[in-house]
């Protein structure tokens, strides 16, 4: 391996301290913490010039994220259907009707589009490659709000046409109504959810408004107003984190804010004003495209919050054997691997050990040797659930023993777990068929919970009991699925897809910000990594070493993989996951 001076060309520099630059990049050593640490300083709030929509079209509608996004319609009126993968539009399906002064929402590959002229009470669903009609708009109408998913979507305000105050709540079949907008408005821009809608801007015909209105899932209340009166605006985010930019006020503007929940602050203005333009994605990665600037344009920006972290994957210490199909819980330096199997048609086995951030050391043995388990909790209080040999038991560890728990009601194996040892949650699974039940615990018996909406094993997931991730496996027909569902305490609900169908991954993380790494692909192992946000997953850092039927352990920006298939041989290999900056940053402890 070669040295630091060797690639950098210079010896790393002994300091009692921090480093005196802020050279991003620069690393010392702390000669008083005794650790190496760097500099990722970089701060960046503004706009960047992305790729341009193959047509120049304006009064279009976008869903989706920054890396994944989504424009639909326009003027002049249109079917055309564009995809953004971070760098580039690419032409879609066209929608069934050519339209202006629509609104959508959703994702790429699960987008709703409604309202809009000629067809103001058209809607229609998009699958990533071709839309099919929903059910229509109560109330027909063009320039509405828009906001959430395919499957719980909200549209409000417009003209109708007259203008509207309108709400109406899609579930994925048809549109019932909402409570009503406190202000009736068009042109308006929107972001959120179905439960937790943003609405703000616009007109009232004729004065443009700085009005800004939050939805609960049934009655809007004011909040804080826009800096800058405006319509013909856009805006992406979450009600309580999103974004605004562009519109008329009453001249072409490219005004930029963001909205904390309470009140609304000016950032960087876009580089090209324009007003009737679209935008998809997050408050700190936001996607603005189209418009009118004018003339008409193709122009596409990208918003970027702060400095944007890294995240890399690195070595670790090896497991003591090499096994697969082991149980995770615990974090990047307090992680558990639970038993597994050591070779190919070998015995399972009941080895414990214990990870402290640099090396695996062996805890205390299961009481049955066994693979294919769902593991989650702590190191020093973990639960493994189900498995090969003993599908139905659940065994508790306390840091250094194992008992015996509550019985699932369901026993199976290549399942999958998150949450605590006293509340966990378990899902997916095989006893042969692939199941959709999901089971919780309290520290003593399972209870069922809501069944997954698509049966599959080999899955991975995140979360909490009441707020659980499950994403990938092998559904029970055949294929590997990129489906992603989110549980909040009773039932599953479809989430944004995968970009990578996969099954023998690994996960860990919360509802809002899991993380999915590894598994085949859909035939040989993959290093691909994503990040969820409680909306889409977004490709970032990959793995060093393609694994698939490995443990997982850790969080969004600390993650863990041990063992599994690596290049067709069984591994021992840990791969740690870390996200760095923006600050300084320890690298590793001596």
């Amino acid at each position: 391996m070669a040295t630091y001076k060797e690639v950098i060309g210079t010896s790393i520099t002994n300091i009692a301290g921090d480093s005196p630059t802020t050279v991003d990049g620069d690393v010392w050593y702390n000669s008083s913490a005794t650790n190496f640490k760097f500099n990722l300083t970089t701060s960046f709030t503004g706009w960047t010039t992305g790729g341009n929509l193959t047509t120049a079209r304006s009064y279009l509608a976008g869903a989706g994220t920054q890396t994944a996004g989504l424009a639909m319609g326009g003027n002049p009126t249109t079917n055309a259907t564009e995809e953004y993968n971070g760098s580039a539009w690419t032409n879609g399906g066209n929608l069934g009707t050519a339209r202006q002064r629509l609104a959508g929402c959703g994702t790429q590959t699960a987008g709703l589009a409604f309202g809009g002229e000629p067809t103001p009470n058209a809607t229609e669903e998009y699958n990533g490659t071709a839309w099919t009609g929903g059910g229509n708009l109560t109330t027909g109408r063009f320039y509405p709000g828009g906001a959430g998913t395919q499957t719980a979507g909200l549209a409000f305000g417009g003209r109708a046409p007259a203008i509207s105050n309108a709400t109406e709540e899609y579930n994925g079949t048809a549109w019932t109504n909402g409570g009503n907008l406190t202000t009736a408005r068009c042109q308006l821009g929107g972001a959120g959810t179905q439960t937790a809608g943003l609405a703000f801007g616009g007109t009232s015909d004729p004065p443009i408004t700085a009005a800004t209105e939050e939805y609960n899932g049934t009655a809007w209340t004011n909040g804080g107003n826009l800096n800058t009166s405006r319509n013909q605006l856009a805006g992406c985010g979450l009600q309580t984190a999103a974004l605004a930019f562009g519109g008329q006020s009453p001249g072409v503007t490219g005004a930029t804010e963001l909205y904390n929940g309470t009140a609304w602050t000016t950032t960087t203005s876009l580089n090209t004003a324009r007003e009737r333009l679209a935008g998809a994605g997050a408050q700190t990665s936001g996607l603005a495209f189209g418009g009118d600037a004018p003339p008409v344009s193709a122009v596409t920006e990208e918003f970027t919050q702060g400095a944007s972290p890294f995240e890399a994957w690195s070595i670790g210490g090896n497991l003591s054997d090499k096994k697969t199909f082991m149980g995770g819980a615990g974090t990047a330096t307090a992680g558990l691997s639970i038993g597994g199997n050591p070779f190919s048609g070998g015995p399972k086995t009941n080895s414990t050990e214990e990870y402290n951030g640099t090396a695996w050391a062996a805890g205390g043995n299961l009481t049955t040797a066994d693979a294919y388990m769902a593991g989650c909790g702590t190191q020093t209080a973990a639960l493994s659930a189900g498995g090969g040999a003993v599908p139905a038991a659940t065994f508790e560890y306390d840091g250094s023993s194992w008992t015996g728990g509550g019985n699932l009601n369901v026993g199976r194996q290549a399942l999958f777990g998150g949450g605590t040892q006293t509340a966990a949650l378990v899902f997916g699974g095989t006893a042969p068929p692939a199941f959709n039940v999901a089971e919780e615990y309290n520290g003593s018996s399972w209870t069922n919970g809501g069944n997954l909406t698509t049966g599959r094993k080999y899955l991975a997931g995140a979360g909490t009991q009441t707020a659980g991730l499950a994403f990938g496996g092998r559904p029970a027909a055949s294929g590997i699925a990129t489906a992603t569902e989110e549980y909040d305490g009773s039932s599953w609900t479809n989430g944004g897809n995968l970009t990578t169908a996969r099954k023998y991954l690994g996960g860990c993380g919360l509802q809002t910000a899991g993380l999915a790494f590894g598994g085949t692909d859909p035939s040989s192992p993959t290093t691909a990594t994503e990040l969820y946000n409680g909306t889409a997953w977004t490709n970032i850092a990959n793995m060093v070493v393609q694994e698939e039927r490995f443990g997982s352990c850790g969080t969004r920006a600390a993650a863990l993989a041990f063992g599994g298939n690596a290049n067709n041989d069984k591994s021992v290999v840990t791969q740690e996951l870390n996200q760095f900056g923006p600050s300084t940053e320890t690298i590793t402890t001596t």
